[in-house]
């Protein structure tokens, strides 16, 4: 996809939505991490759930080091894989106390550090809570990315890539939000809403489906 159309298509999310956001729900930048590290292969509408009570309770390191891994898991029992997420909250909590002032650290290298904690989690929180100009890639980024004909890469690693070198700088702070909510509500993994598209004319899978 050329630059000019890349542009286009941004201009029109922009339209669409002048500030999107992330879906999940958070009170300051340590709980945005725990809900990052509760979204991985699972829906923010079901974190959302699990951390409404969680977070009235335990919104720091300190507090989540109290309440404990055990009690901790009584809150996320209905999301996937809470097992793990709950020893690596538990894990990363006690770092964030020990190392960093009990406070998220803004750089990249230093979150990655941290247990559960991934290339896309870091990206996230890196976008969300500091506003840099990151682009994390999920399922449906990667999707959207490859669908449309942004890029044509075969991992999410490779694929981040490549937007961080096509997408121009002004749409990268919003890239990945925007690319978010257009696979999760439009551009669906089985059934793409194409009849409903914003971007259609410009998307390379809609082009292929009725030449």
């Amino acid at each position: 996809m050329n630059l000019n159309k890349i542009e286009k298509i941004f201009s029109i999310w922009k339209e669409q939505n002048p500030h999107p956001k992330t879906e999940l729900n958070f009170v300051n930048n340590y709980t945005l991490l725990v809900a990052v590290v509760l979204s991985a292969q699972s829906t923010d509408i079901g974190v959302n759930k699990a951390t409404k009570a969680l977070f009235e309770i335990a919104d720091t390191p300190e507090k989540m080091l109290k309440l404990g891994e055990k009690n901790l898991k009584k809150y996320i029992n209905t999301i996937g894989l809470y097992n793990g997420k709950a020893a690596n909250i538990i894990k990363l909590s006690q770092r964030l106390v020990d190392e960093f002032n009990s406070e998220v650290p803004e750089r990249f290298e230093a979150l990655k550090s941290l247990p559960g904690v991934g290339q896309k989690t870091a990206n996230v929180v890196l976008n969300c809570a500091f506003g840099h100009p990151t682009i994390a890639v999920d399922t449906h980024v990667f999707r959207v990315a490859n669908r449309l004909g942004f890029v044509e890469e075969t991992t999410p690693e490779k694929t981040e890539i490549s937007l961080m070198k096509r997408i121009p700088k002004k749409w990268q702070t919003h890239a990945h939000h925007w690319m978010i909510l257009h696979g999760r509500y439009v551009c669906q993994a089985r059934k793409p809403k194409c009849g409903e598209c914003k971007i259609q004319k410009f998307c390379e899978y809609f082009s292929a489906l009725v030449q």
